[in-house]
C-alpha cells in the first residue's frame, strides 16, 4: 500500500507541475510581465511549499536533521537533479535568460546560511536575519517587475510557447494556478510521507532521510515543473524557478522553521553538506554568465554528480 501511494505521489506532482507552469506563464501574458518574474514568485513560492511544511512539522517534532537537511538536500538537487534530469531530454538554451541578478542574490543568501550555520544553532535570531534578508530580495524583485511594466515591454519568448494563450480567460488561468498550487504540496506530501516510512522501516537516521528521500521527494515539484519548462522551450522558467526556489528554501523555510523552535546543525553539515550545496549552486555560472547551452552533456554530468552525492551521504 505504502508503494502505491508514493506512485499516486508521483502522478499527482507531475500534473500539477503542468498546471502550474501553464498558469503562470499566461499570467505574464495577461499582465506583460516577464515569464522569470513570474518563476521566481509565483511558480518558485509554490513548489517550494512541501519544504516548507516539512521543515516547520520536523522543528515541532524535534528532528532538526530533517528540518535542515529537507533544505540543504534540496537545493543541491534543484541544481544538479532538476536541471539535469531536463538537459538530458532536450537542450534549453540559456542566452537569452537575465537571470545574473536573482542568481548572483542566490549566491549572496547561500553566503549568509552558511556563516549562520557555522553558530551551531539556527535560532529566533538567525530566523529573523533570513527573513529580512528574503524581504529585501523581494521588495527589489518587486521593484524591477514594476519598472519593466512602466516601460511597456513585453517578453518576446513568450509570444507563442506551447500551451500560452494570450487570451486565455481569468478564470481558467486561476484555476491552472490553484490546481498547481494545491496539487504539488499535496502530492509530494504524500510521496514524502510514504518514502518516509519506507526508509524507517530500514532503520535510516533522520539526517540522511532529510537529506535523500525527503529532499528528493520535496524537489520532485521542481523537478516536474522544470521538465515541462524545458518541454515548452521556456528556459527562463526553469532557471528562474530554480533559482527563486533556492532563495526562498534557504530564507523563508529555515527562517520560519527556526521561529518556531531552534534547529540545530550536526557537524555533517559543516563539513560536508553544506560545501557541496554551495558548489552545486555555482555550477549555474556557465548559464547565469555565459549562456551555455544546457544540453545532453551537462545533463549526464549534474545527474552523475548528484547521484554520486546521494551514494556517500547514504554509505
Amino acid at each position: 500500500m505504502v508503494y502505491g501511494y508514493a506512485a499516486l505521489g508521483l502522478v499527482i506532482l507531475l500534473l500539477a507541475g503542468d498546471a502550474l507552469v501553464k498558469g503562470a506563464v499566461n499570467v505574464s501574458l495577461r499582465m506583460g510581465i516577464p515569464a522569470l518574474i513570474v518563476s521566481l514568485t509565483i511558480v518558485a513560492f509554490g513548489t517550494s511549499a512541501p519544504e516548507l511544511l516539512i521543515s516547520i512539522q520536523a522543528a515541532l517534532d524535534n528532528a532538526p536533521g530533517i528540518a535542515l537537511g529537507n533544505v540543504v538536500g534540496s537545493n543541491t538537487a534543484n541544481v544538479l537533479l532538476v536541471l539535469g534530469v531536463p538537459g538530458l531530454i532536450t537542450v534549453m538554451h540559456t542566452s537569452q535568460c537575465d537571470t545574473r541578478s536573482s542568481y548572483l542574490q542566490m549566491i549572496g543568501a547561500t553566503l549568509v546560511f552558511v556563516a549562520l550555520a557555522f553558530r551551531g544553532v539556527f535560532d529566533m535570531t538567525a530566523g529573523i536575519g533570513l527573513l529580512a534578508l528574503l524581504a529585501v530580495i523581494l521588495a527589489s524583485q518587486v521593484r524591477g517587475a514594476l519598472r519593466h511594466r512602466a516601460r511597456g515591454e513585453v517578453d518576446e519568448d513568450l509570444e507563442a510557447p506551447e500551451g500560452a494563450d494570450p487570451d486565455m480567460p481569468w478564470w481558467k488561468i486561476g484555476l491552472f494556478l490553484a490546481l498547481g498550487l494545491i496539487g504539488l504540496p499535496l502530492g509530494a506530501d504524500l510521496l514524502v510521507d510514504s518514502a518516509e516510512e519506507i526508509a524507517r522501516m530500514f532503520g535510516v537516521p533522520d539526517a540522511v532521510i532529510g537529506l535523500t528521500l525527503v529532499a528528493l521527494g520535496t524537489s520532485l515539484p521542481e523537478l516536474a515543473t522544470t521538465v515541462m519548462a524545458a518541454i515548452r522551450k521556456q528556459a527562463d522558467v526553469a532557471i528562474g524557478n530554480v533559482i527563486g526556489s533556492n532563495l526562498f528554501n534557504l530564507l523563508a523555510i529555515i527562517g520560519v522553521a527556526s521561529l518556531i523552535a531552534p534547529i540545530e546543525v550536526g557537524p555533517g553539515f559543516l563539513q560536508f553538506d553544506l560545501w557541496v550545496m554551495l558548489v552545486a549552486s555555482l555550477l549555474l555560472v556557465p548559464f547565469v554568465f555565459f549562456g551555455r547551452d544546457l544540453g545532453r552533456r551537462w545533463g549526464i554530468l549534474l545527474s552523475a554528480l548528484y547521484v554520486s552525492y546521494v551514494v556517500i551521504v547514504l554509505t
